[in-house]
């Protein structure tokens, strides 16, 4: 994104962790996945998978899908790369806006000018729309697992468009670019984070949503009340001037990934967060405790400059808690502690806006993504993969103390049955060995690491998931190259991991050289001289349980594919043969389909971005080891030898990975969900044009996109991001 700070690229790991073991083990055995036809398997493995599917209401028990007929998936025609200002999708399919930046969630409130001069946003779709669920209801208004037609779209709003401080685009003249800010500036910008549920349904074929749906709602960063739950709820790290007993929030904010439970509730992620407060140059001093520590490895150094400058905009209690200095006294009296109230899961139950959502300490704090379920097993705990987005940071696994009880598939109180899943339980962080092994890691004030950890002292058990990044740090974690969403493979249970790139992996680096499961350090050139160095492409590991499943704590890992440029090495860049019809750089959104077992790859790329804009590719991955070991050499700055030995899934041919769909100019693809038949895709374009100088919000011709009015949706000539629906025009599947 283009920002004046690059929050995404967020780097306070210093810790001295290695980054892999030095000692190469044998590798495990391999084995190849025996399948039939796809189609048939990838339905077929719904029965097994009946109580994971999600929007089971109060009187809709769980349905078992009808196996279709034998279908060939990935059968459409590769879409070619792009920088045309539109959304390309396969010959036979449409694409169509239905959901964008302003849109009118309730009766009475305006449509959208897109002019600057809109208000109301509290009643309007919010902006950067991200990760995103589904939400059958039936023609009664009933929750329905298996409606096709009438839903709700639960969806994050991440972040807007921004330069110089302001959301540019939201503003008439493009807003104050310097402090103090206008509290009528920040009040809009406020109200576009968060999340909406909006109601959407087919009529003759046709998609749009339900602007007066008394289903659809909004919450923001600053106008819900969320209630804190887990091990952190009334811990004195909790209380602030806003909750003086540590039991409550303000709001969510920089909601990125999603997750959907066996129960039928929606889980938002808390990205970046972190970015939109500051604090005072004297603060260190001021405090003089190990909250320093604590603040400035979660990305909060002293004077540290805020994303929009929103605690400038006045004194009143809305705008004080952005500035997060201690105060004298107690810390109810201010907002010292703001930070650590954000950060987590957070559950709401897209059906019901008169129930409190819940932000889940147990499940840690730190920049999440997604947050995928293993495959429910009666009688067996759940498991929570998640992911930190910053460089060289983790990735996690939370599983359940309760075991999954197939009566919650359907429970009269969805959000009260969250927490008997998720507010007591393990949380754990992965090392990854040199020889496709691993190991969960227990978080726990019991663990003598933790426990006698000499850069932070934790207080408890709440302190060590508050501070879980401190916690992975002194358990000496296995640093990733930026863990962005995850997902569970439906066919056979495996968990997969976008890694979107790091630039700061580096061959004679102390903290982060290549390592096994982070194998690749080189020099990509975009345009004709743009270097890039590091891991510009990113790339998708998935791991596989022991025979513990849920509660193992070793696993089985692989690199299932390297994001690169078709015409890059293939020895030390394109190390899975990619061809020019399935390319990618920077994968991040990662969806497995319920309907066809065919997983989505999202990307969020600028280092392609001079030969095709983001895109969507459909795969059909095998599994864990089915694939061979490749070995890496590199000279360090000394002369000496780096070798690194790493294990790549086998090279996906035309017909296992292809191209599905490139996006508009400057955005970024992310979010997915289906009809439970897979004839209904929604995708979210999150900021297009995001590019343009705020210099040039008076002259469209200068704006780096006009999407979605260039697509016949909207007025004005302001790019919006938006919900777009894909359907194959002969009625078909989507990806087949």
């Amino acid at each position: 994104m283009t920002h004046p700070i690059n929050f995404n690229d967020e780097n306070s790991n210093t810790s001295p962790n290695p980054s892999f073991d030095t000692v190469l083990q044998a590798r495990l055995s391999r084995r190849g996945l025996l399948r039939g036809s796809v189609g048939t398997v990838g339905t077929s493995m719904l029965s097994g998978l009946a109580l994971a599917g999600c929007g089971g209401g109060d009187d809709t028990p769980a349905v078992t899908p009808v196996p279709v007929p034998t279908e060939t998936l990935l059968g459409f025609a590769a879409v070619a790369k792009t920088m045309a200002d539109t959304v390309t999708v396969p010959a036979g399919y449409t694409a169509s806006v239905i959901y964008a930046l302003g849109d009118p969630l309730k009766a009475g409130t305006p449509a959208y000018k897109n002019d600057g001069t809109d208000t109301d946003f509290e009643n309007r779709a919010g902006d950067h729309h991200d990760g995103m669920e589904w939400f059958g209801l039936d023609a009664d208004g009933k929750p329905s697992t298996s409606t096709t037609t009438r839903g709700l779209l639960a969806m994050n709003h991440e972040a807007t468009t921004d330069e110089k401080l302001s959301s540019f685009f939201v503003h008439a003249n493009g807003g104050t670019s310097t402090l103090p800010r206008p509290a009528a500036e920040v009040d809009k910008e406020v109200a576009l984070h968060g999340i909406s549920v909006v109601e959407v349904k087919s009529t003759s074929g046709k998609w749009a949503s339900v602007p007066g749906s008394s289903f659809n709602f909004r919450l923001t960063a600053l106008s819900t009340n969320i209630q804190l739950n887990g091990p952190a709820r009334g811990n004195a790290l909790m209380v602030t001037k806003y909750s003086t007993d540590g039991t409550k929030a303000r709001g969510t904010l920089n909601n990125c990934g999603t997750g959907k439970t066996p129960w039928g509730t929606f889980l938002t992620g808390e990205e970046n967060w972190a970015g939109y407060f500051t604090r005072s140059a004297a603060d260190d001093t001021t405090r003089n405790d190990k909250s320093v520590v604590a603040l400035k490895r979660y990305g909060r150094n002293a004077a540290a400059a805020s994303r929009h400058g929103w605690e400038s905009a006045g004194t009143a209690d809305q705008y004080a808690r952005w500035e997060i200095s201690q105060g004298v006294g107690a810390a109810s009296a201010d907002y010292r502690n703001e930070l650590n109230t954000f950060g987590y899961i957070v559950e709401l139950d897209a059906y019901d806006k008169t129930k409190t959502a819940r932000k889940r300490t147990a499940l840690g704090r730190f920049a999440h993504e997604s947050a995928a379920f293993g495959k429910p097993v009666v009688g067996q705990p759940l498991a929570v993969y998640m992911g930190d987005d910053s460089r060289g940071e983790y990735i996690y696994k939370f599983v359940s103390a309760a075991s999954w009880a197939a009566a919650d598939a359907s429970p009269t109180d969805r959000v009260t049955t969250g927490d008997k899943y998720l507010d007591s339980g393990k949380l754990y962080v992965a090392k990854f060995n040199s020889d496709g092994m691993g190991q969960w890691v227990e978080l726990s004030i019991a663990n003598s690491a933790i426990a006698g950890y000499a850069g932070y002292t934790f207080a408890d058990q709440a302190d060590v998931l508050v501070n879980a990044r401190l916690a992975a740090d002194a358990v000496g974690a296995t640093k990733m190259d930026r863990p962005e969403w995850c997902s569970t493979n439906v066919v056979n249970g495996e968990i997969y991991f976008t890694l979107t790139n790091n630039s700061n992996r580096a061959v004679d680096s102390a903290s982060m050289p290549p390592d096994s499961a982070n194998p690749r350090v080189y020099t990509d050139i975009k345009g004709s001289s743009s270097t890039q160095k590091g891991n510009p492409n990113g790339h998708i590991l998935r791991v596989k349980e022991a025979s513990a499943g849920s509660t193992a704590t070793t696993f089985s890992w692989d690199v299932y594919v390297f994001g690169a440029e078709s015409s890059a090495a293939p020895g030390t860049v394109n190390l899975s043969s990619l061809t020019g019809e399935q390319d990618f750089s920077s994968p991040d959104g990662l969806v497995f389909s319920p309907s066809t077992g065919i997983m989505w790859i999202q990307t969020d790329d600028g280092a392609y971005t001079d030969v095709t804009n983001c895109m969507m590719l459909a795969a059909l991955p095998g599994q864990v080891g089915d694939g061979g070991k490749k070995a890496l050499s590199y000279t360090k700055t000394d002369g000496s030898a780096l070798n690194v030995d790493t294990y790549v899934g086998k090279a996906p041919g035309a017909d296992k990975l292809k191209r599905f769909l490139v996006g508009a100019k400057d955005c970024e693809i992310t979010g997915l969900c289906e009809t439970p038949d897979g004839k209904a895709m929604f995708i979210n374009i999150q900021h297009p044009g995001e590019g343009t100088k705020m210099a040039d919000i008076a002259d469209p011709a200068k704006y780096t996109s006009q999407w979605p009015s260039n697509a016949g949706y909207g007025a004005g000539k302001r790019p919006r991001s938006a919900t777009i629906v894909i359907t194959k025009n002969d009625g078909g599947r989507i990806g087949s």
